[in-house]
């Protein structure tokens, strides 16, 4: 699953995660783009909270994989 948050401000990337992740099954992964500069710091921070995998970061794409 893939999410187009380009041009949006924070917090709504981390938001529309939030609101996207009970949608994959364990194991699975959402790939985020996001062009706010906040979202480096922010979806990191969700994933250390929500105990998740950040599998990569990088060019404005971060890849997350559901762990529970």
């Amino acid at each position: 699953m893939t999410l187009d948050c380009r041009g949006m401000l924070c917090p709504l990337p981390v938001i529309k995660l939030a609101q996207a992740f009970p949608d994959l099954a364990i194991g699975d992964t959402i790939t985020i783009l996001a062009d706010d500069p906040a979202a480096a710091t922010d979806i990191p921070a969700w994933c250390r909270m929500r105990s998740q995998e950040l599998v990569s970061a990088d060019n404005h794409q971060y890849v997350v994989r559901r762990l529970s």
